[in-house]
Parts: C-alpha cells; sequence; structure tokens
C-alpha cells in the first residue's frame, strides 16, 4: 500500500541517464520506472523520493517543483567510495486534500524506516516536515527533529498548520513523539521574541547563524542527536527559488556551509530520514539544481563514513571521565575510534521521567573543558529539564 502514491520518475530523464558515464550515479541507482516499477529495495539503504505539495505555504501554492532538474544534476555526479545502494522511488503527487498528501507522506516512511531505509525528501512546502515526522508515530520512541532554518516555525498551534506553524502542531497535536527540537541557523529578525521566549521556555534548542557560520563544528553534536533532519533551503544566502522578491534573502549559509551540514546529517548514526524543503522555480537560477544535488551527495557521503557508534553502553571503545560540578557529577564519554564525545544524562525515579534509563547526549570537547572549568554545558541542562517535565 505504501508504494501505491508514488508516480515513476519522467521517461525523460531515464533517456537521458543512457548518455552519462556508467561510472554515474545515474547509472548505479535503482530507479522506479513505467516500465519496470518499483525497484526491489533487497539491500537497499537509501532511497529518493519527491513531494510536490504545497497547497500550506502561507505565500500561495506553487507548481513548479523541478524535481527532474535535480535528479538530472545529481544523477551525473559521480560516487564516492560509498558502498550504499541508492534507489529513486519517483513522486508523490498531491492527494485529493493536503491531509491525503500527508498520510501518503506517512505512511511511506512508516514502511522504509521498518525496512531500516533511510528516506531522503525533496519537498514543497514545510509543513511536510509535520508529515515526516508523523512516520515516527510507531518508532517506539520519542524522536529528536534538527532543522536547518532562518525561522524558528512555531507559529500558532490554534490555526490550521502551515509552512510556518508546523513545529507548534508537533507540539500540541498527539501523539506527543517529539522530545527535542533544535533549530539551526535562525536570523533573530524573522523571529518574534514571544517565539524565542516560547523556544527557551520549552528547553529546545536554537543556534544562531552567526555562531554556526563562525564554528561550523558546533553543530556536529546537534546533528549527532537528530533522529530525521529538515532543511530550508531558503536558509541559504542568495539562493533565489521564487519570482517574489519578499522570500529572497541576501543572508544564509553560504553553498560550502550547507554542504556541510547535510555531511554531518549523513554522518550521524540516529539519523533515519533527512528531508529537504520549499524546493520550487529551480529555473530562476541555473546554480539551484547543481547546489541541492551536491547537498544530497555529501548526505550520502555522510551516511557511508558513518562509525556505528550509536552503542556505547559495551564502554570497550570509550574513555570516561568523571567531571564534580557543584553539586552534580558529569559523566563524559569519548570514542578512541572517532575521537567524539557524549555526556550522560541521569535518570532519575524522583521526576515522572520521559527517559526510563541513563541516555547519553552528543556533546563537544570543549564541553567537557567548560565542565572541567565548573560550568554546566547548556545542552545537558535543557536536556535534563525536558525529561523532568
Amino acid at each position: 500500500m505504501a508504494f501505491e502514491f508514488l508516480e515513476p520518475v519522467s521517461e525523460e530523464i531515464l533517456e537521458e541517464i543512457l548518455n552519462f558515464p556508467q561510472t554515474s550515479l545515474g547509472n548505479n541507482i535503482a530507479i522506479h520506472s513505467e516500465e519496470n516499477g518499483i525497484p526491489d529495495l533487497e539491500g537497499v539503504k537509501i532511497v529518493l523520493f519527491g513531494v510536490k505539495e504545497s497547497r500550506r505555504d502561507v505565500n500561495g501554492a506553487v507548481e513548479s517543483f523541478n524535481f527532474s532538474s535535480v535528479r538530472k544534476t545529481f544523477y551525473q555526479l559521480y560516487p564516492g567510495n560509498w558502498q550504499t545502494k541508492i534507489a529513486d522511488l519517483g513522486d508523490i503527487n498531491p492527494g485529493a486534500s493536503v491531509e491525503d498528501t500527508y498520510f501518503a507522506i506517512k505512511t511511506l516512511l512508516a514502511e522504509l524506516l521498518s525496512k531500516q531505509i533511510i528516506p531522503i525528501i525533496l519537498g514543497g512546502s514545510q509543513d511536510l516536515v509535520y508529515a515526516q515526522y508523523r512516520g515516527y508515530d510507531n518508532f517506539g520512541k520519542m524522536v529528536n527533529l534538527v532543522n536547518v532554518d532562518a525561522c524558528f516555525d512555531l507559529g500558532d498551534a490554534e490555526k490550521e498548520i502551515t509552512g510556518k506553524s508546523y513545529v507548534g502542531k508537533m507540539v500540541v497535536n498527539q501523539p506527543y513523539n517529539l522530545f527535542n527540537y533544535a533549530n539551526v541557523g535562525y536570523q533573530t529578525y524573522f523571529n518574534s521574541q514571544e517565539e524565542i521566549a516560547l523556544l527557551d521556555k520549552l528547553y529546545f534548542e536554537s543556534y544562531r547563524l552567526g555562531e554556526i557560520t563562525s564554528d561550523i563544528a558546533t553543530v556536529e553534536p546537534v546533528m549527532r542527536d537528530a533522529d530525521f533532519v529538515s532543511i530550508d533551503v531558503h536558509s541559504i544566502e542568495n539562493l533565489e527559488t521564487r519570482s517574489n522578491t519578499a522570500f529572497f534573502s541576501p543572508n544564509g549559509f553560504n553553498t560550502r556551509e550547507i554542504c556541510a551540514l547535510s555531511r554531518y546529517a549523513g554522518i550521524s548514526d540516529k539519523v533515519t530520514s533527512f528531508g529537504l524543503y520549499n524546493i520550487q522555480n529551480l529555473e530562476l537560477s541555473k546554480n539551484n539544481s547543481m547546489l541541492l544535488s551536491q547537498i544530497l551527495w555529501y548526505f550520502v557521503e555522510g551516511v557511508n563514513f558513518r562509525k556505528n557508534e550509536n552503542n556505547i553502553s559495551s564502554k570497550n571503545e570509550f574513555l570516561q571521565y568523571k567531571v564534580p560540578v557543584h553539586d552534580e557529577v558529569l559523566v563524559f564519554y569519548k570514542s578512541e575510534r572517532s575521537g567524539r564525545w557524549w555526556i550522560e544524562i541521569p535518570y532519575s525515579s524522583n521526576f515522572n521521567n520521559k527517559l526510563k534509563k541513563n541516555t547519553l547526549l552528543p556533546c563537544t570537547y570543549q564541553d567537557y573543558l567548560e565542565a572541567c572549568n565548573q560550568n554546566i554545558p547548556e545542552r545537558w541542562y535543557k536536556a535534563r529539564r525536558k525529561n523532568e517535565l
């Protein structure tokens, strides 16, 4: 049932692939075609599909998605030293209602997650992130979202969901699956002080654009803690994807930084789905499709170099450091394999705890140094407070 919503990749693209070198991605990806149907997903690790939906875009629906343009440039690229099998499932067309489209995304995502396949979503309006989130309803645990976006998109949860209010819907709508929301790259002038205060009250995380661009590695542990990641392509500086210039922002991540963020998402052992949203009107710039293709390339590159360090319970390859800070003893772990750091979030039976055991939060070496200087890391404090709410 999950695959019945999918439209095959266009014959035009399939014909163009025939002219690409045999070693290009296009000739090494299993593709949903009219002739052959849905490809066999046995052994496939990553799948790509598009969603042509934008009716809940606050600036009006668009119809020019040009996913074929992204596919064409992506297929022309060469893979790295990859072992990962990839499939392209085609596109989900708009349903009779927006809710029908959400249902199709949720159903497909849940099916892929159950097969331990990582979906990459090429999306229209950003409210589709809500459907991506709902794909985790039967995941068996609470999940973390990292959203690369200039805006928080909390919006008014009492009103109809839009591309500017989907995060608020995640917070208030049952089932309550969202444990943490981290915004990466927000720009203060696009967010009200009320939203900034609410994000802090909920102990969610936010990182200003300047904070990340001054040290891009700051976001690595944030991505390492994500279950799913979304990127609003409007967070990229000077990316023009609308004829309406009200949406053209001169500030944002540059092309190298956005590719680095994508690779961090890919290399995270925990990330199980990845979405690019607000992809439309790519013809407004000849570089748009190639940039999005390279963002996808870096995500796949990251997946291929995962360290499989999710399980620290054995502790065989980890060094433990205990740091007394005030009346707490913070427990850090450092991987001898990758050099990455984690900090333990203790379980307490004194609270209605969302966690049933001690858990580990990715952190940085700088967090360890701060603890040694008697400063409790902010991410640790927020994670612990969320457990106790």
